[in-house]
């Protein structure tokens, strides 16, 4: 994983998880622009395709519609 570090990473979020389609060691969350290492994503919408740092950030996006 040497090779990806610093780069982000582009995922299919699925429901129980996500599938690498471009390897990187991040992604950013879509609400707050923070990296998010890939080991610790927890939050992220199946609907949108896009990650969150936190459950605060997935409400404001889903808030916003």
């Amino acid at each position: 994983m040497l090779m990806n570090s610093g780069r982000a990473a582009r995922l299919n979020y699925l429901a129980n998880g996500f599938r690498v389609l471009v390897p990187g060691d991040h992604v950013l969350c879509a609400v707050s622009g923070t990296p998010i290492a890939l080991d610790e994503l927890r939050y992220w919408s199946v609907a949108r395709q896009q990650p969150y740092l936190s459950a605060v950030e997935a409400t404001k996006a889903e808030q916003q519609g």
